[in-house]
């Protein structure tokens, strides 16, 4: 296996269009890493060319202690898996997976015969390689479970037979880097779940150093050790899953990341001795006045601060009490999962501090709350326990904890708390 190095890697193709803008990326040796982002963010482009496939315009290549810029893909010690499997259609299951061994080990019988006139010893030992060949092929069909398919060909097979003979394929070169191009896509959900479980298992026996490009954030937060989060050419944010998950680095890795999208607030934090509040149209909340994460970090010097405030749907609950909600809204549409409820809401009502009489302040009922980058509003969103008797039309009042408030500049995007996070 190997260490995969890409340094200030940069793809312009001839017509001007920048596919990959300025990428440096290190995937350690045995690493499982995700390239994830929307279509055209670059992702296919950067593992093609680390493939060798497509030629960089700039930055460098390193596979092992080896540059490979301008090493041709066949020499470049890797093995590629597509989305349209690429098998050949003519071929067995057991000659598809042999092929690329034949080849590495002296190729056609003109190769051959010319070898052993002028280089008999390394004549010999290819002939010993190829005679292991059987004993490979057959040793990963078995691991793949696709050992009484060597017979047929391609058409005889189901898409997920067919992903298999793919993966055995690459696997049965045994190569320094193992590259996945979208290669569960074409598979039906209850198929691509199970496909996912594989890889992660094959990946622990191979221990292997793989790269896999999804624009499935389900398979980049199941699948990596590591994820690189991409756009339009850029990496926006390399970390372990969870992190990028908690910790987004910006407001479009937030919103990326997430099977149910994160409910975000656009408003005005203020702050003086006291307390640190934040107004945002039909949400309002309070934070500790201790809270020097916050002070510091969002506020620096000033006393008021344009912000988007975040928070996802498992951290949105339902408020004890009228004066603990951060706002109430009114029960648009319930998914029951079964595992769990996710309850998107109409219209949310603003939620006013408790004056000094005891008494809330007048409620006024506002429309739909949220940022988004076209500027549209979008309902909050949560996700409750499975058993939760909720309905359309219901009201209730929502509460999160402040320590789960996630916070962007409203300019840049950029998360606030990054650097103490």
């Amino acid at each position: 296996m190997a260490i995969v190095d890409l340094e200030r890697l940069t793809k312009r193709f001839p017509d001007g269009t920048l596919a990959v803008d300025n990428a440096s990326l290190r995937i350690e040796d045995r690493e499982f890493l995700v390239l994830v982002g929307p279509s055209g963010c670059g992702k296919s482009t950067t593992l093609r060319m680390i493939a060798g496939l497509e030629t960089s315009t700039d930055g460098m290549i390193r596979i092992g202690e080896r540059v490979v810029n301008d090493i041709a893909p066949k020499d470049r010690d890797i093995a590629m898996v597509f989305q349209n499997y690429a098998l050949y259609p003519h071929m067995s299951v057991y000659k598809n997976l042999s092929f690329g061994l034949l080849l590495r080990y002296g190729g056609g019988v003109l190769a051959r015969g010319v070898r052993r006139l002028f280089q008999p010893h390394r004549a010999k030992e290819l002939a010993q390689l190829r005679g292991g060949i059987d004993h490979q092929v057959r040793q990963t069909a078995k691991r793949l479970g696709i050992e009484d398919l060597l017979d047929r060909k391609p058409h005889q097979l189901s898409g997920g037979e067919r992903q298999r003979v793919a993966l055995g394929r690459a696997i049965v070169r045994n190569p320094a880097a193992f590259l996945f191009d979208e290669p569960l896509s074409n598979l039906d959900a209850k198929l691509r779940q199970k496909m996912r479980v594989e890889l992660k298992r094959l990946h622990r026996e191979l221990k292997a150093t793989m790269i896999y490009v999804t624009h499935d954030q389900v398979e980049a937060m199941t699948l990596g050790d590591r994820v690189a989060v991409m756009k339009q050419g850029k990496i926006l944010q390399v970390g372990r899953p969870l992190e990028i998950y908690q910790q987004p680095a910006n407001l479009f890795v937030a919103r990326f990341i997430g099977s149910v999208p994160i409910n975000l607030q656009t408003g005005v934090a203020r702050r003086d001795a006291n307390k640190v509040v934040f107004d945002g149209g039909p949400i309002h909340i309070e934070f500790e006045p201790d809270d020097d994460r916050i002070v510091k970090q969002v506020f620096d010097e000033a006393t008021t601060k344009d912000v988007v405030i975040g928070f996802r749907c498992e951290d949105l609950t339902e408020s004890e009490s009228e004066s603990q909600a951060i706002a109430t809204g009114k029960v648009a549409t319930v998914e029951r999962l079964g595992d769990s409820a996710v309850v998107y809401f109409e219209k949310l009502n603003p939620v006013k501090p408790v004056n000094e009489n005891g008494a809330n302040n007048e409620i006024v009922e506002l429309g739909n709350g949220g940022w988004s980058e076209t500027n549209q509003s979008e309902p909050l969103v949560a996700r409750f326990a499975a058993a939760t008797e909720v309905a359309p039309g219901d009201r209730l009042g929502l509460s999160v904890q402040p320590s789960r408030v996630m916070w962007f500049d409203l300019h840049s995007g950029e998360n606030l708390l990054k650097e103490l996070t």
